[in-house]
């Protein structure tokens, strides 16, 4: 059993890196396509690759992974992909927060293992949405889940480009359960909610974690599935938005937007709190964060 669950981690870990390189090809590509618009004259874009360690409390080594940022591109204003896989031994408050969500041993057995990807862009057009993506795998003695999802977080927003995002999301989840989509769809639009503004922070999209039905397979495939979703649901918005003419008062909007996703990434966002708890390097938990952003 252990020797498969280690060929399992191997092929999970693999998987979210071989994503993270079609995604950084796919968003370099843009960066090469732009030639219109107020950057169109700047250098295109590409991301810089920095390597993250995390290190346990006795200094041994506990993983690590890349952290692709690129700043100030044409179509990107900052963009960042990261990939990592880290495993040691969990903290006493993460031992309670896993313990209350009913994680089976983790007060006596406290090792994990955990990885996967994370993406957040904001871009330079107000009109071309914010996004954010992750997906993971984490795995304890007694169980293992999958978790992630896709949210799109317009400033300006155009219901046609909601549709075909959730339409892709809905592509993805549709091979494995008729309910998969209506039901993380619905998580999402309760987990991206921030409760002291009283609004979502964008339009949502879908969101899922502690997916276990026992046939590892299967979830895995649907991991991979939502992954391979995301280009097709947000490549197509971002090459229609991103010529669409703008000005001040757009660029104000969007940057008050902004604020609301900052709000809710250092508050809220249950990633962020594992990956500062867990010791991991702090600028990669924290790349999600706008290069700017405003509040009234």
């Amino acid at each position: 059993m252990t020797d498969m669950m280690d060929d399992q981690k191997t092929r999970a870990s693999a998987w979210f890196r071989d994503l993270r390189d079609q995604i950084v090809a796919a968003f370099e590509d843009l960066e090469d396509t732009q030639e219109t618009g107020p950057f169109a004259q700047a250098p295109a874009g590409r991301f810089e690759v920095t390597p993250t360690t995390r290190t346990s409390d006795d200094g041994s080594d506990a993983g690590g992974g890349l952290m692709s940022v690129m700043r100030g591109g044409r179509v990107f204003e900052k963009v960042g992909v990261n990939v990592s896989t880290v495993y040691g031994t969990l903290g006493e408050p993460a031992q309670k927060a896993m313990a209350a969500r009913g994680v089976p041993g983790i007060e006596t057995d406290p090792r994990f293992w955990a990885s996967g990807i994370s993406l957040v862009a904001h871009m330079q057009n107000p009109h071309t949405p914010a996004v954010h993506m992750n997906t993971r795998m984490f795995w304890t003695p007694n169980t293992w889940w999958f978790g992630g999802g896709a949210d799109l977080n317009p400033c300006i927003e155009y219901p046609e480009d909601t549709a075909h995002f959730h339409a892709e999301m809905e592509t993805g989840c549709a091979p494995h359960g008729p309910d998969y989509y209506a039901r993380y769809k619905a998580w999402a639009d309760e987990y991206f909610y921030i409760p002291h503004r009283k609004r979502a922070r964008g339009v949502g999209g879908i969101f899922y974690d502690d997916h276990n039905t026992g046939d590892w397979e299967a979830d895995f495939a649907f991991t991979q599935d939502v992954g391979r979703a995301f280009l097709p649901a947000f490549l197509p918005i971002t090459e229609k938005r991103r010529d669409t003419p703008w000005d001040a008062t757009d660029k104000d909007t969007q940057l008050i937007h902004r604020g609301l996703y900052a709000e809710y990434n250092l508050v809220y966002d249950r990633g962020t709190k594992f990956g500062l708890a867990t010791g991991h390097d702090a600028n990669a938990v924290l790349m999600s964060l706008p290069p700017l952003a405003k509040w009234v």
